[in-house]
């Protein structure tokens, strides 16, 4: 255990096929996101060198002037950039907070499906700034392994569930996606943060999974369990840290909870302190209707949704103006 209910998987003796080794597995995570809707898993086969020059790359369009970066802006939900003052992440719990402290970069799924209404909505091209040469060549390649890794925690998590392996994937034949490229400067560059305003503020995923990418430091995440309120998250610079979502929590009824977590701001004591996250967030096919698993899996029975009219109303509520 890295924390109390928040474990570290290694996927390698769940891929292994031993039968013993993967109900072992299965029952770890099953417990974890009961407790708090997050894990580290360590064993994804995802190469550190491309994780380091993606940020190498977005480095350089994020410290860019702001004259240099508005061409690319959008609001939350956009394939862009998301400037200072964008979003409110505090918002989808119904907290009225300052904006967020960061930029991101941000990608989404653009593969067609021939549908033109989802099409128009979920799968349009993405835009790739000209001043970060060689960022769209490693993102692509990061988000192929993403997709894969993806759909291995899905079966995974359909076996910790006690349902087959493909009870989340058959629904992710051609799903959406979204990704993040968090950059998070020092105080230079956002100034002094106001009163309850965070890197990112409190709030839960929306979706199904997340795999997170992160850097640790002073004014990095924080997790809230209800046994110990909010404390750092555990940190391992080989693994992935996964959570859950709404959407995932309402399909297994409860019995997962979506993992509440906040990035704290710029610290005092180490002010010019930058991070920078990647951030995946999986999610189903459009039209996918969610219901919630049966007794006596469930703890709650959720009236069954849309996912992506839910997905839709979540980014709205966080995006500022």
């Amino acid at each position: 255990m890295s924390e109390p209910g928040i474990p570290t998987i290694d996927l390698r003796p769940w891929l292994s096929g031993d039968a013993g080794a993967r109900r072992e597995t299965a029952a770890t995570v099953d417990a974890a996101l009961r407790a708090a809707g997050f894990l580290l898993v360590t064993g994804h086969g995802v190469d550190p060198a491309l994780r380091t020059a993606i940020r190498d790359a977005a480095r350089g369009f994020f410290r860019l002037p702001a004259a240099a970066k508005k061409p690319y802006a959008v609001k939350v939900g956009g394939r862009g950039w998301l400037g200072p003052g964008a979003e409110a992440n505090g918002s989808a719990e119904g907290t009225r907070t300052p904006p967020d402290l960061k930029e991101s970069l941000s990608f989404a799924a653009e593969d067609p499906t021939g549908d033109p209404e989802i099409d128009a909505e979920w799968f349009l091209p993405n835009t790739w700034p000209h001043e970060a040469p060689g960022l769209r060549a490693l993102v692509t390649e990061y988000l192929a392994q993403m997709r894969t890794l993806s759909d291995r925690l899905l079966e995974l998590l359909g076996a910790a569930l006690g349902e087959p392996e493909d009870f989340f994937t058959r629904h992710t034949t051609h799903p959406t996606w979204g990704f993040n490229i968090n950059w998070y400067p020092g105080t230079e560059v956002v100034g002094e943060p106001e009163p309850g305003q965070f890197r990112i503020g409190p709030h839960t995923d929306f979706g199904t999974v997340t795999v997170l990418d992160r850097q640790t430091g002073k004014g990095g995440l924080q997790v809230f369990t209800d046994d110990n309120g909010w404390e750092d998250a555990p940190y391992d610079p080989e693994a992935f840290t996964i959570n859950i979502g709404d959407l995932m929590a309402r399909w297994t009824g409860e019995r997962w909870r979506s993992g509440r977590h906040r990035v704290l701001p710029p610290p005092s004591d180490a002010p010019a302190e930058e991070l920078m996250s990647l951030v995946y967030f999986y999610e189903c096919d459009p039209r996918t209707t969610v219901e919630s698993v049966p007794a006596p899996t469930c703890r709650v029975t959720h009236e069954p949704v849309d996912s992506h009219t839910y997905l839709r109303a979540k980014l709205d509520a966080i995006s500022v103006g």
